[in-house]
Order: structure tokens, then sequence, then C-alpha cells
């Protein structure tokens, strides 16, 4: 199998879970995985502030209709239609937060790491360590979390083709995701390690920062670079 990064169209069968192709003679898959979909669908689909946002927008119909003087039969005849449409939204969002789990495989061997991924149409990213400018960690309160890795400059793939597999907002130079993965911080080191064995004993060096206000006090972000 080719070392060097390249995409593979939607298959019929794999020949090894989650890879085109057999791995070659020599190298060793470390570890293999797919996102924990209730995770994904807080973290990534952002279900639970979808939820709340129609809670709000339910509650500030409520008042609005007390404060007109609206008769309460009407009132519950509102929410009555508006409640199933927001259950509705929320219910499809949490379906496509399954099915892209469901769909998904990560794989990390000791030369690069592999994302099959794709709900309709199933495309599967080779990215070789060698074509990688770092890798970071970004972990949430349960131990699960997110794994970035940093393309070198030479490659590239489309944001539309990574998403949700791809880091918020960096649009320009997307950087791939291994999304809402379990016990994220023993895959991270799986994969630093296998970097650094793969760079020739280069160490990695982590960096810690604290993570978006909206979030509790105890996560953190944590960015493992490849010096």
């Amino acid at each position: 199998m080719s070392r060097q990064l390249f995409i593979v169209p939607e298959h019929e069968f794999e020949p090894q879970l989650g890879l085109p192709e057999r791995l070659p003679e020599g190298e060793k898959l470390l570890w293999q995985g797919a996102p924990d979909w209730r995770t994904l669908a807080i973290h990534a689909f952002h279900v639970r502030k979808l939820a709340v946002y129609f809670a709000v927008i339910l509650a500030l119909r409520t008042l609005f209709a007390l404060s007109e003087g609206s008769h309460i039969s009407d009132l519950v005849i509102s929410l009555a239609i508006l409640t199933p449409l927001a259950g509705i939204a929320i219910g499809l969002i949490t379906l496509i937060a399954w099915l892209t789990a469901r769909t998904t495989t990560y794989t990390i061997t000791d030369q690069r790491i592999v994302m099959r991924i794709g709900i309709v149409l199933s495309v599967t990213f080779n990215l070789p360590f060698k074509s990688l400018d770092s890798v970071g960690i970004k972990r949430f309160a349960n131990g699960a979390g997110d794994l970035v890795v940093t393309i070198g400059s030479l490659d590239r793939i489309a944001y539309v083709h990574l998403w949700p597999h791809a880091r918020p907002w960096k649009l320009a130079k997307p950087e791939p995701m291994l999304r809402s993965i379990l016990n994220v911080a023993t895959v991270a080191n799986t994969l630093t390690q296998a970097m650094k064995a793969a760079s020739g004993g280069v160490a990695i060096a982590v960096g810690e920062e604290q993570m978006s206000t909206n979030q509790t006090t105890n996560q953190r972000d944590e960015w493992a670079t490849a010096a």
C-alpha cells in the first residue's frame, strides 16, 4: 500500500476492517476504533446546545402568549405543534451523529493514520506520519476527546471532504480530527509514541491551555506537538 497521502473513494468491501487494502508485511496495527456517538452528538453536532435553544424558544413563546392575554387552549395548541418539531430536529441531528459514528473507523499503525469516513459515500484518507507536522489532543470531562493532526504544507484535504472529522473553522488549511474517541489519552499516547519511533526518536513536547469558558474548569485542551 502506498505510503503517500491519498484518498480512496467508496469501496464495496474491505479486505481488512477500516482499510482499503490489507496492511503490507512489516506494518503493525496499533489501535483501531470509532467515535463514541453520544460524545459526538454533544461536542461535534451540539445536540445539547440545540436542546437548550429550543427550550428557550418554547419558554419565550409561553411568556409572550401569557403576557398578551392569549387563551390557555391557544397556547397549548401552539406548544403542541412546536414541541414535536423541536423533538424531530434534535432526533435527526442525533441520528446523524449515530450514523457518523457507525460508519467511521479510525486506524493507527506504526506508520500512519487511516480514516475511513462517510455515511452515504465512504472515503478513506491515508495519513502517513511523514506527511504530518503535529498532533494534538482535546479532552472532555468523560475521558473521551478529539485528536487533531496538522498536515504538511505540501498536502491538503478539502474541508468538505473531511467534515465532521475536521477541526472547526480551519477552512484555509483543514486539519483532520479523530473525533470523540473514548479513553483518548491512551490513544494519544499510542499515536505520539508511534510517531516518535517512526521519526527516529524525535521528542514529543506537550503543552496545555484552558478550554473555552462555557466548559467546566477541570477540562483542558492539550496539544502534543512534534518537535
